[in-house]
């Protein structure tokens, strides 16, 4: 990604992120300039895309703490802190698969769970589900594809050729799942 895309798609959203601090208009404009001459220098040692999001809202707090400090304004750092916690910006293929999982029926969320978040083997789940191993095997596959099909409904995702998903987690308020 470069930075005049990372510019078109965040610099909305971390204007408004520093105003909401700042309370200048000038000083946004200014420090928002400041955080992408900063993520322009450093984009290329970002090594996982997908946490660029919360990585240049950090860059914008870190900016924003700098002129404080600069200017010497008494900023109450502990609710600066709690107001930009990354988990509120960042909207991650885990809230998704969460609430994708909320949503599937008993009877292939209970299998899905005891196989791939407990580590069962597939017997094992058959054994204490109390129903015999093809049923098992069916539900858990069965749940995984309504897995896939819910991150294409949820985000854009599509499969590729070797009906792998692929794509990319689109914002909160553009998911039709998480929101």
């Amino acid at each position: 990604m470069t930075t005049q895309q990372v510019w078109t798609k965040y610099a909305d959203d971390i204007k408004r992120f520093i105003l909401s601090k700042v309370k200048d208009t000038t000083v946004t404009d200014d420090l928002l300039q400041e955080t992408f001459v900063k993520v322009h220098t450093k984009l290329h040692t970002l090594k996982d895309i997908t946490k660029l999001k919360p990585w240049i809202f950090s860059i914008a707090r870190n900016t924003m703490m700098d002129y404080f400090k600069s200017t010497n304004q008494t900023v109450d750092f502990e609710n600066f802190e709690a107001q930009t916690d990354a988990k509120e910006l960042e909207h991650t293929e885990k809230d998704c698969l969460r609430a994708i999982i909320q949503d599937l029926p008993k009877k292939y969320r209970d299998p899905l769970f005891l196989s791939d978040i407990k580590g069962l083997k597939q017997q094992e789940v058959a054994d204490t589900l109390k129903q015999n191993l093809p049923t098992t095997k069916s539900q858990i596959q069965r749940a995984r594809k309504l897995i896939a099909q819910g991150f294409m409904d949820c985000c854009g995702f599509s499969l590729n050729e070797e009906g792998k998903l692929v794509g990319e987690i689109q914002d909160k308020e553009d998911c039709k799942v998480c929101k």
